[in-house]
This record gives C-alpha cells, sequence and structure tokens, in this order.
C-alpha cells in the first residue's frame, strides 16, 4: 500500500504504519487459498449431495469476504475496544452456546449450531477468542487490582465452557479451549508444580473422553491399530498426498473429492496435496508458520501483560487448530473433525477466525502513546468506558 507515507497522519494512515503488514498479508494469503481451494472441492460434494455444483463455492466466497472485513475492521480497534468487544460477545455467545442444548440443531449426534437464515452458526467458534481475551485480562487484574478475584473467575468462567461443551458435545473445541487456558496460566507464572498438574489433568480428561464418548473411542483405536475398523477416509487421504507428488497433479484435474464426503472441510488439505503437490502444502505450513512465529516474537518486546497474555491464547487457538486438522489428515494424530483455518467450508469457522487474527493485529499493533492503559487496575478500566 504504497500510497502511505509517514507523513500520512490519517486514520487509515496511521494504522498501516503500525499494523503487523506481513501478519495481515499472510492472513489474506490464507483467504486466498481458501477461495480457490473451496473451487477445487466443492462442486464435487455438492454434486454428490444433490445440490447446485456452485452452492458451496458461493457460500464461501460470501463468508471469506466477510472475514476479510472483519480481520481488517477489528485490527484498527483499540485494545479497550477489543476488550470491550470480548465481553459483550463472550457473554453472548455464552448465552448462545447454551441455547444450542436446548434449540441446536442435531448433526452427527452432537448439538453444536443454532440455524440462521443463510447458515448455521457455531456459537462455540466465537466463543474461543473472545476467553483468550477475557482470561488474559482476569489474570491481569488479580495482579493489579487488590481483591480482585481475577484467577477464580477464570476458572469460573472456564469451567462453566467446560461443561457446555461437554454437553454438546465437542472435544475437539474443548481440548482447544483447554490448551488456551493451560498455556495462560504458564505465560502468567504458574509454578511447574501445577503446570504439570493441569497435564496430568488434560491426560485424565482425555482417557475420560475415551471411555465415556464412543466416536473418540473409535477414532482413537482407528489410529493405535491401523488394520482394525474402517480406515476409508484417512487411507484416501494418504492417496491424494502421494498422487499429487512433488507438484500435484493440476488444478481440477485430483479425484480424492469425489471420494471423500468431507473434502472441502476436514480433508480441503488432502485437496491441496493432491491437486497442487507438496510445494503448495508446504507453503500453506509455512504461512500459518509465519504468523504464529512473527506473532510470538513480536509479544517479547510487548511489556502489557494483557496483551502478553491476551494474544498468546489467541495464537495458541489459531496455530493448534491449523496443525490438529493438517496432522489428522496425514494420519500423525487421531482424526478430529476439527477446519483448517481460512481454507475450510464453513462460515462459523471462517468468521471466527477472522475475529481471532483481527485481535492479534489490533492488540500487537504499534500504541503510540506507549504502553496501554488497560492494566492500570479494575476500577480505572471500567472508569475508561465512560463516554467523553
Amino acid at each position: 500500500m504504497p500510497g502511505y507515507s509517514r507523513s500520512d497522519d490519517s486514520a487509515l494512515g496511521r494504522w498501516w504504519r503500525n499494523v503487523d503488514r506481513t501478519t495481515l498479508i499472510c492472513a489474506f494469503i490464507l483467504i486466498g487459498f481458501g477461495y480457490i481451494l473451496m473451487m477445487a472441492a466443492s462442486p464435487a460434494v455438492a454434486v454428490r449431495i444433490g445440490a447446485s455444483r456452485n452452492m458451496f463455492i458461493f457460500k464461501q466466497m460470501m463468508f471469506l469476504s466477510i472475514a476479510g472485513l472483519i480481520v481488517t475492521g477489528v485490527s484498527t480497534l483499540s485494545r479497550k475496544a477489543v476488550l470491550r468487544l470480548s465481553l459483550i460477545g463472550g457473554a453472548l455467545m455464552l448465552g448462545a452456546t447454551a441455547l444450542t442444548l436446548v434449540h441446536g440443531i442435531e448433526i452427527k449426534g452432537a448439538r453444536r449450531w443454532i440455524a440462521l437464515p443463510l447458515m448455521s452458526l457455531q456459537p462455540s467458534e466465537f466463543l474461543k477468542p473472545c476467553f483468550a481475551v477475557v482470561t488474559g485480562w482476569l489474570l491481569t487484574q488479580r495482579r493489579l487490582t487488590k481483591y480482585f478475584p481475577g484467577m477464580l473467575l477464570a476458572f469460573g468462567l472456564f469451567g462453566a465452557i467446560l461443561m457446555l461443551l461437554k454437553s454438546q458435545p465437542d472435544i475437539g473445541m474443548l481440548t482447544v479451549i483447554t490448551t488456551v487456558f493451560m498455556t495462560q496460566l504458564f505465560v502468567d507464572g504458574l509454578s511447574l508444580v501445577l503446570v504439570g498438574v493441569g497435564v496430568a489433568c488434560m491426560i485424565g480428561a482425555g482417557v475420560s473422553a475415551f471411555f465415556l464418548f464412543p466416536h473418540v473411542r473409535s477414532r482413537v483405536e482407528r489410529f493405535m491399530h491401523p488394520n482394525v475398523g474402517d480406515h476409508y477416509q484417512i487411507d484416501t487421504a494418504l492417496r491424494a498426498f502421494g498422487n499429487g507428488g512433488l507438484t500435484g497433479r493440476g488444478p481440477g484435474e485430483g479425484r480424492v473429492k469425489d471420494l471423500l464426503p468431507d473434502a472441502h472441510a476436514d480433508f480441503v488439505f488432502a485437496v491441496a496435496g493432491e491437486e497442487y503437490g507438496m510445494i503448495v502444502c508446504m507453503l500453506i505450513i509455512a504461512v500459518f508458520s509465519v504468523i504464529v512465529v512473527r506473532t510470538l516474537l513480536r509479544l517479547i518486546r510487548e511489556d502489557d501483560p494483557f496483551v502478553v497474555l491476551s494474544v498468546t491464547g489467541l495464537v495458541t487457538g489459531f496455530g493448534l487448530q491449523a496443525f490438529v486438522n493438517m496432522a489428522s489428515t496425514l494420519h500423525l494424530i487421531p482424526t478430529k473433525g476439527m477446519t483448517l483455518p481460512f481454507i475450510s467450508y464453513g462460515g462459523s469457522s471462517a468468521m471466527s477466525i477472522a475475529l481471532a487474527v483481527g485481535m492479534v493485529l489490533a492488540l500487537t499493533r504499534h500504541q503510540p502513546g506507549g504502553r496501554t492503559q488497560i492494566g492500570n487496575g479494575f476500577m480505572t478500566t471500567l472508569r475508561q468506558w465512560r463516554p467523553a
């Protein structure tokens, strides 16, 4: 954007100078991959279910366009505005997540979605970035405001989300939010002993999920015993990578999209491997890595604990979701129905990831006035919200 020089003192000019342009560009590169791979993967899926060939393409183009606007718009917010958005949005999405248990749409045995006119909304997707920012604020305020029960409130919020996600059930989302929270606690200075206790609890929860939820047990057993059970989807995905080789079979020449029911969603990475080859797959991995590593490196120079904790949670959730999708497609971990950020089909996923990336850009944006005033104490924060 060469038109914005250092002498440009407009709001847009200041935003462009201060935002992390590399992360912003990487986010739009991923959105571009989402457009390309949706055109490759979705027509065959649409025909298979008796819909128009372009149904998923048109819907995802709309979702990704909105996602691009969300990334850009949220990245312009102040840190106080990001916190305000997270508190209000988190409360609304927590209520909506509870509503799914009563009026939610049941798909494959889980109630995670609310029916809307143009899409099905998965509130827990939006709850994830809001949770990271709110817990970052609570953990910061407990150190700055005497007698403020920040840790207790953070654990209470986590416990409420845990119970809701367990009831849907959504073990994948629960795992991501648990990992986000544990990472924030570790960065906040949790002792190694308590970290070990937390890891043990996570292992215990995983073992419990294995025995309590048949679909979890089935996936783990199929992963541990390759010769037992139905391995059609993962075997087909692995063959797709083999067929693609280094440079791929070419756009539109892949066959995995004709064979896998979720080729446009959970297994879109296999479509990329078959049609565009290992080089493009490595490029996609590199773009995700740049966003995660660059954001973490920027936190080294950050002196506001609220920003450090919140962004750590946001980027942990983003990176973990990408890793789980690609690793399960490559059969490095048990299969898990989790979208590849910005690339898999899904309106809730695309827009919630856009919200998370926009928050990362807003919180890490250089603040001309120096350190944000959010970390001055609970009452000071509330007074700052009053209209001027």
